[in-house]
């Protein structure tokens, strides 16, 4: 169901707006901007693992476009930015049809601005979590036919939902609505091979966060994939992903593990 637009929090950091400002946008606000800087102050690479994170999106959706997909379910979108989901998919093909979700309010006005005079775009505020009520809001219901394939987006979302929320159900309930030929795309930040002390630093900064992260390992995350058949290199580092196979990419003291795969 379409939630009661509710009153932006301009007093805690944004998962959104962090976003955003990492990607050197400008739909942010001060405290946003202060916890980053702390972020980028304990990890400089940050920014450029967040730039890593969109260009991985956007080869996965303009991919699953040339496998002849045209439906895209974009799960916690995030702010507008540079080529969003419906953009690159329209690159393709511009037949595509595209539902974003996401929870904050933040990002309600800017995405309803985005896709003014877009037939084959529509935004919707719901909780990732909340599969259910993802899959049967009207305008889901309305865009997309999943009888028909579909490439559902969780990029850098799942990391925000918390084990006792279960994560891996949740995928799954998504995955489960799919049909043959369909497409999961996911990325997730991880702990792997982490610098101690700059583990350390990053996860004391968790508590001011609005939505904490929960950094897991490259088997947790394959394991997002169960019952899929992975392509390109399978899950990997980003900035390494290709559908075509692993490319040279950088070593960095952060990572996060990404990941297409196709639902047989």
């Amino acid at each position: 169901m379409q939630s009661t637009p509710r009153e932006i929090d301009a007093n805690t950091p944004s998962p959104a707006r962090l976003y955003d400002y990492m990607l050197g946008g400008t739909d942010n606000y001060e405290v946003d901007r202060q916890i980053a800087d702390q972020l980028l102050k304990i990890a400089p690479e940050l920014r450029e693992l967040s730039l890593d994170n969109r260009s991985f999106l956007t080869d996965a959706v303009e991919y699953c476009a040339r496998q002849g997909i045209r439906q895209f379910l974009d799960i916690g979108s995030g702010l507008p930015t540079q080529k969003n989901v419906h953009e690159a998919a329209q690159s393709v093909a511009p037949d595509s049809r595209t539902v974003y979700v996401d929870n904050d309010p933040s990002v309600l006005p800017h995405a309803q601005t985005l896709i003014q005079g877009d037939p084959q775009t529509v935004y919707i505020e719901a909780d990732a979590r909340d599969y259910p009520a993802v899959l049967r809001h009207p305008e889901t219901a309305r865009m997309l036919d999943f009888t028909k394939p579909v490439a559902v987006l969780l990029v850098a979302v799942v990391h925000f939902i918390d084990d006792s929320d279960d994560p891996y159900g949740v995928v799954a309930g998504y995955a489960d609505q799919l049909c043959p030929g369909s497409y999961v795309i996911l990325a997730h930040v991880t702990s792997d091979d982490i610098d101690p002390e700059l583990g350390e630093r990053m996860f004391g900064l968790n508590s001011q966060l609005r939505v904490p992260l929960t950094y897991r390992t490259k088997d947790e995350v394959t394991r997002f994939f169960d019952g899929l058949e992975l392509v390109g290199p399978g899950v990997i580092g980003l900035g390494r992903w290709s559908p075509d196979g692993e490319v040279d990419g950088p070593k960095r003291k952060l990572n996060s593990w990404c990941g297409v795969a196709r639902k047989v």
